[in-house]
């Protein structure tokens, strides 16, 4: 691989953002061959420097696995998403026993649970999130309570949080539990934690959130903390649904 600036091949490998990635080099966390360096434009050899994170050895090398991998991952609830925790709560990387370099295509918040899609084909996870596509992600949903017309009807035509305009795609009723309410709700957007967002502002708060698709690829018959690879039927359906 090429020489890259050290912010965006941690950003591109799944770290944090960007803008995040920069704050955390400059913050002194990062070191390129036990040297702390500061400078988010700082050019790194993925194939040679051997690149930590908080002390953490991203790999001896950072090289992309020969073969790209595809895996799905039922990320169970109290997991982050990052790669890495500053504290002791676990990632949901560590759910997949491979030796090799993979990150997340998206993220779930710490307390939502389902699907999530890992890989080192980072030309394919951008296109994946690239906000162009529209890539639908589908969440079964707990609200409490049961959602009103006028409730279901705002969540579709959009509502104002926080100076930020938040609408789902597609949501419909599934079943009753007790007091509460399930719901089918499809996104086309990835904001943080946009359905729990929308669920507080119109005071029905989510109880239970799960993600069951992104795009052409469904959790199935996953449990929690399970893992499979995606078939090559699978990998190009994705590709056809965000062409390069």
């Amino acid at each position: 691989m090429a020489d890259e600036r050290l912010a965006k091949l941690l950003s591109h490998i799944g770290i944090a953002s960007r803008r995040r990635c920069e704050q955390i080099i400059s913050s002194g966390r990062v070191t390129v061959n036990d040297v702390v360096v500061l400078d988010p434009g700082h050019r790194v050899s993925p194939g040679k420097d051997c690149i930590s994170v908080d002390g953490r050895l991203l790999g001896q090398t950072l090289k992309q696995a020969a073969k790209p991998l595809y895996i799905a991952l039922y990320k169970p609830p109290r997991y982050l998403s990052d790669l890495l925790s500053r504290s002791e709560r676990p990632v949901a990387r560590s759910l997949i026993p491979i030796n090799t370099y993979l990150f997340p295509v998206g993220r779930l918040d710490y307390h939502s649970e389902g699907l999530m899609l890992f890989t080192n084909d980072g030309d394919l996870a951008n296109r994946v999130m690239h906000p162009r596509y529209g890539m639908e992600k589908e969440y079964l949903v707990k609200f409490k309570g049961v959602l009103s017309d006028v409730a279901l009807r705002t969540m579709v035509e959009g509502l104002t949080i926080e100076g930020t305009r938040y609408k789902v795609a597609r949501v419909r009723f599934v079943r009753h539990s007790l007091a509460n309410s399930w719901y089918c709700v499809v996104l086309t957007e990835g904001r943080n934690r946009m359905i729990r967002k929308i669920g507080e502002k119109i005071g029905q708060p989510v109880l239970k959130l799960k993600r069951i698709r992104i795009g052409p690829i469904k959790l199935g018959d996953l449990m929690p903390g399970q893992y499979r690879f995606l078939s090559a039927r699978e990998v190009k359906s994705l590709m056809d649904a965000a062409p390069g």
